[in-house]
């Protein structure tokens, strides 16, 4: 009992404290656009959006895309429940799954919301990698819903990098973040699981073309 009302407790203040640290954080930090123009070529379409990029990038999703509605997949793990709290506190809808548990449900969920014309981000490499290796899931969700799989990706001037698979960065306190588009990606009408390796690869090629635009403002090859 008293370790329900502890966690009960804990699920109140941590999200909360957490939004306001992030807010307060990223209100420091300068983000610039690069070749946005094909976000927008993305939008006239009148489609929804999928909005992919690979997993190092999260932790500066929710101010990238803070004016831009975007419901986004949270582990369906016990302590996922606290950033998917959190997560809503930013103002994002979210739905609870991974590769490895729920993920089947989440996916459903998420074509749902698609197929309503709400937008939605997802990580290209998945929640456990490898790291910028591009999975079908994002795919396999384009391809049921009709969506448009819009990449992105960005580098920061100063960063904090974790020792993670995925090589995790935390933007440094009034850092500039440079947040690069790459070329929408439309499946035809009717595309087969079979047939989505081959877009599976355009969309790796495509999102390791603009890493590697993003990480050359640095006079860096990679971070």
């Amino acid at each position: 009992m008293e370790h329900s009302i502890k966690r009960r407790i804990g699920l109140f203040f941590l999200p909360l404290l957490g939004s306001w640290f992030y807010r307060i954080w990223f209100a420091t930090i300068k983000i610039r656009s690069h070749e946005i123009e094909k976000r927008y070529a993305a939008e006239k379409t009148g489609k929804p959006l999928i909005g992919i990029c690979w997993h190092y990038c999260i932790l500066a999703i929710f101010a990238i895309y803070r004016d831009y509605p975007l419901t986004l997949m949270v582990s369906a793990s016990k302590d996922g429940e606290y950033l998917a709290r959190m997560v809503e506190r930013l103002g994002f809808p979210v739905v609870r799954g991974s590769s490895n548990r729920q993920g089947a449900k989440a996916a459903r969920e998420l074509i749902r919301e698609l197929r309503k014309g709400n937008n939605t981000g997802l990580v290209a490499d998945g929640s456990q990698g490898p790291a910028r290796i591009a999975q079908e899931g994002s795919l396999f969700m384009a391809a049921k819903s009709g969506a448009v799989v819009v990449p992105m990706l960005y580098s920061a001037s100063r960063y904090y990098s974790f020792k993670t698979w995925d090589t995790l960065i935390l933007p440094k306190l009034f850092s500039t973040i440079n947040v690069y588009y790459g070329e929408p990606l439309i499946l035809p009408e009717g595309t087969k699981a079979k047939e989505l390796k081959k877009f599976r690869l355009m969309l790796e090629e495509n999102l390791n073309t603009i890493y590697a635009k993003a990480w050359q403002l640095h006079n860096k090859n990679e971070h």
